[in-house]
């Protein structure tokens, strides 16, 4: 049961990472400012493509071994991958006109990654009877 709802947890995290990336693309200027960050791209939005790319791909990642059911994969992926929320959580508390309100999402994804890493690595893997 553990590992259902850790998977499904996953998955939805997944999902909402695609989301994430795909605002970098239609609506730039809003991801960033919901990211945590000021930046005047000035017609530029190279920044926010990076930005974009990088969430759709790791959020695909996740979704994908979800799917495939690779429990010790997605375990070591998303505790690996908590390095990017870090990073970012520390960028968005880098500058001087932001607080924890503003790192509050970084900080929720740390959590979810590790946490729910945790659980599926340590998690028994049980074969159902045939």
């Amino acid at each position: 049961m553990t590992t259902k709802i850790s998977y499904a947890i996953a998955f939805l995290t997944g999902l909402g990472i695609i989301f994430l990336g795909v605002r970098f693309f239609t609506s730039p200027e809003v991801a960033t400012a919901a990211f945590g960050i000021r930046f005047n791209a000035n017609g530029d939005y190279s920044f926010d493509h990076i930005k974009g790319i990088r969430d759709i791909f790791s959020g695909l990642v996740v979704c994908a071994l979800v799917l495939l059911n690779e429990r010790r994969a997605l375990g070591i992926t998303l505790l690996a991958a908590t390095i990017i929320p870090v990073n970012d959580m520390l960028i968005v508390l880098s500058k001087s006109y932001n607080g924890i309100p503003q790192a509050m999402p970084h900080i929720v994804a740390i959590i979810i990654c590790s946490a729910i890493g945790l659980i599926l690595l340590t998690t028994k893997h049980t074969q159902k009877a045939s």
